[in-house]
């Protein structure tokens, strides 16, 4: 069982405060700086902020989540998106799966942050980014 899951509110996660604290476009313009990127993973999709901006941006977006409450919420917002509920220690994707993997402020929130970075480069082509 993943011991440690967020607990808040949807609202607290997208409030704009948040959003512009979070430099959202910047993160997602860092991500994909001087690559040739198609498909993105976002490890701990929760509220979908990334994973939209991603698909904003063209890219085909998947998520994983161990909240299944963020999983519905992420389809809301990106509904063409591949949603699963999943932990980021065992990714439910063949290797080389993604372009890029992206972790938005959940290597920390990891059980086992040396096994979620091994699948992380498991299941990416090219590129693992993390914002923490």
């Amino acid at each position: 069982m993943h011991e440690k899951r967020f607990d808040g509110t949807v609202e607290r996660l997208r409030s704009p405060e948040r959003v512009a604290r979070l430099e959202v476009e910047r993160v997602v313009s860092r991500c994909l700086e001087a690559a040739d990127l198609k498909s993105v993973l976002d490890v701990g999709v929760g509220s979908d902020l990334f994973a939209e901006a991603f698909a904003q941006r063209g890219l085909e977006v998947a998520g994983v989540d161990v909240n299944p409450e963020m999983i519905a919420v992420a389809r809301q917002f990106v509904p063409e998106g591949d949603f699963r509920e999943a932990t980021a220690e065992a990714l439910p994707y063949p290797d080389a799966s993604f372009d890029l993997v992206f972790f938005g402020l959940l290597l920390h929130e990891s059980d086992e942050p040396l096994k979620a970075l091994q699948e992380a480069r498991r299941v990416s082509r090219q590129r693992v980014c993390i914002l923490e």
